[in-house]
């Protein structure tokens, strides 16, 4: 039996390796076209929404955080319009039990959404039936759609204008990438909105 300090080199090294795979090409073409459309999004007066399931909408409610109050503690700027669909736990709820729990970000997007908005999911598998139903409303609402995803990326990929797929079927590390990518992402657009 692995004894706890094998367990845990393990699993630093996995989640390094994971991270030193989007050093290639593809992966940075993609990120620096995730940051334009974010960027683009806000110059243009538009909001952010974002949703996920689980962690994963932890993780949502994480970046639209950083969006709104900051990232970075030496700037001080404005808010920035990036809210999760999956904070109001009245309208999930209800939602979830009246119209059923694939319509629960749909139905908040439907809501909340306008042309030219932006859209980011983020799914270990991109399978998740509700992740599906709020990119299809978010193609049929013209609101440009962002995918954060793992384990091949599922159907999502098919659905959203761009995504990243980690490569890699271990939930936590999936995560643990989101979240890295994430801030890189919030970060870069925060340098290139407030630079001196």
């Amino acid at each position: 039996m692995k004894s706890l300090k094998n367990k845990f080199e393990i699993s630093i090294k996995e989640n390094i390796s994971i991270k030193e795979s989007l050093k290639n090409k593809k992966y940075l073409r993609i990120i620096e076209k995730i940051i334009n459309q974010v960027f683009v999004t806000i110059k243009r007066n538009k909001k952010i929404m974002t949703c996920g399931n689980g962690g994963s909408a932890a993780d949502a409610q994480h970046l639209a955080a950083e969006f709104v109050v900051r990232l970075n503690k030496n700037k001080n700027r404005r808010a920035l319009p990036m809210l999760s669909l999956a904070l109001d736990s009245s309208t999930v709820t209800a939602c979830g039990n009246d119209l059923s729990f694939q319509n629960i970000f749909s139905r908040s997007l439907e809501a909340i959404g306008q042309k030219g908005d932006l859209l980011i999911v983020i799914s270990t598998s991109g399978m998740s039936k509700n992740i599906i139903e709020v990119l299809k409303k978010a193609k049929k609402m013209k609101i440009k759609s962002i995918a954060l995803l793992g384990s091949g990326g599922g159907k999502a990929k098919t659905l959203a204008d761009l995504s990243i797929i980690v490569p890699n079927n271990n939930t936590a590390r999936i995560q643990e990438t989101h979240i890295f990518l994430g801030h890189f992402v919030l970060n870069a657009v925060e340098e290139k909105l407030f630079k001196k």
